[in-house]
């Protein structure tokens, strides 16, 4: 087989490939949304009937989830639509962690749940509703962000600082939503709030994906040329005292937070794409 013959071999491995993780990642979805909703009529009826006591029953619930999506997370890997390695996890093995994070595409919930122990999230009003979702998000006991409206977002803030004392470990995305098609990381002052006000060190976790897949405005069939690849790095505590102490208030030190943090995700992502 000549030069030619041996490239177009290659062309049509690589075309099979992605045939294969588009049909591979529609099926993840299907599997995602069928597992929420067994979750929802099978598995937590049953902890209700178990566990009477309101707070054992959500940490049981929130082992469950974990456990399910390091179950799914393994099964994308397996399929072939994605691979991912996690440095730093040792760190995570504390209670009470506010644990902040970028938010580069669609499935970062996802790969923090099923990593963080006790984990605690804030989750967007309408999955509340959604039929696949409000099953493990009831069970589990999530925040709403439905104080996000708040001028002041004070209950939002009250129920954080009440999940970090139980020892959940918080997680947030301080974007809000995904990074925008961009790359440029822009961060809303709510997370450095809940920081400041409940006196919590930040947790940073860095989520690179390359190449980048299911961000932002991303429709799930559009994958990349290869398989994408997940780095997730658990980095140092940031001292929420330090910033406290020079501002001399709670509001300029959650506004100088947030500077901080956009400019260390900023360079954290900038610098993993360049590499």
């Amino acid at each position: 087989m000549g030069a030619a013959g041996a490239g177009s071999v290659m062309r049509m491995i690589k075309h099979a490939n992605r045939y294969w993780r588009v049909l591979a990642t529609g099926f993840s979805f299907v599997l995602f949304a069928l597992g929420g909703l067994l979750l929802r009529i099978l598995v937590f009826p049953v902890l209700n009937l178990l566990i009477w006591e309101r707070q054992l029953r959500v940490l049981v619930a929130r082992r469950v989830i974990r456990l399910v999506f390091r179950g799914f997370v393994g099964c994308m890997r397996w399929l072939g639509v994605l691979d991912y390695d996690i440095r730093g996890l040792e760190r995570l093995e504390r209670q009470g962690l506010l644990i902040l994070a970028n938010h580069p595409t669609l499935i970062d919930t996802v790969f923090l749940m099923a990593f963080v122990k006790r984990a605690d999230c804030i989750v967007k009003r309408r999955l509340w509703d959604n039929p696949f979702t409000r099953g493990p998000i009831r069970a589990a006991g999530y925040i709403s962000n439905e104080y996000c409206g708040n001028e002041h977002g004070g209950g939002l803030i009250e129920d954080c600082t009440r999940s970090l004392q139980r020892g959940s470990n918080l997680i947030i995305f301080p974007e809000g939503t995904r990074t925008a098609g961009d790359g440029q990381i822009n961060l809303k002052r709510g997370a450095a709030n809940i920081a400041v006000r409940s006196l919590s060190n930040v947790t940073p976790i860095v989520i690179r994906c390359l190449p980048p897949t299911l961000g932002k405005g991303v429709k799930w069939w559009q994958v990349p040329p290869i398989a994408a690849h997940f780095s997730i790095e658990v980095k140092e505590d940031i001292d929420v005292h330090e910033f406290l102490a020079k501002a001399g208030s709670e509001v300029l030190a959650a506004r100088h937070l947030t500077a901080y943090l956009q400019d260390y995700f900023r360079k954290e992502s900038q610098g993993y794409a360049a590499a």
